[in-house]
């Protein structure tokens, strides 16, 4: 009757375990869900991919709700959603500063060429430093940060035209308001 008992508990912790993996089959990897959120962003003063010469800080945004959006010429998925940035950079409801990842700046001034600036400004970060302090797993990674810089928001992955009137400019409208 002993032996029969230490055979179901590898059994057991099998049946957990594999209940908890199925579970995570069904969640959405652009759901992670992010540690900053709700907290002040990450302070920085980054060189600008237009003018190396010149800094860029993050509080130079305080006082307005602004999108931080991280992207590289490299990053297929930011061609993808950079139409929408230029969309709503035509718009003027909210400031874009956009921070090239990891990326030269003759690849990203080519592609800023080619495809549209919309960006108020550009930091850079060639070393993925900027990024490590902002938790970006990835490119193109998206914040909206409030008034007062704390974030709001986190969209991983490309911006859709879903996500961008659905759950973006709606956010932005609220903090502007506030």
């Amino acid at each position: 009757m002993k032996k029969a008992a230490l055979y179901l508990i590898p059994l057991a912790a099998f049946v957990v375990l594999a209940v908890f993996l199925l579970r995570g089959l069904w969640l959405n990897p652009r759901e992670v869900p992010s540690p900053l959120i709700g907290k002040p962003a990450p302070v920085f003063e980054r060189a600008r991919l237009a003018a190396p010469d010149q800094m860029f800080g993050s509080k130079e945004m305080l006082g307005q709700v602004w999108i931080f959006n991280v992207w590289a010429s490299w990053c297929v998925p930011c061609r993808q959603e950079h139409p929408l940035w230029n969309e709503l950079a035509a718009r003027k409801i909210v400031p874009i500063v956009g921070m090239n990842y990891k990326d030269t700046a003759a690849a990203a001034s080519k592609w800023l060429g080619d495809l549209g600036n919309p960006y108020t400004t550009i930091v850079v970060d060639p070393d993925g430093r900027l990024g490590i302090d902002f938790g970006v797993y990835g490119v193109p990674e998206t914040f909206i940060i409030d008034k007062q810089g704390v974030i709001r928001y986190k969209n991983i992955g490309p911006v859709t035209p879903e996500s961008l009137e659905k759950k973006i400019l709606p956010l932005v409208r609220e903090l502007q308001k506030s």
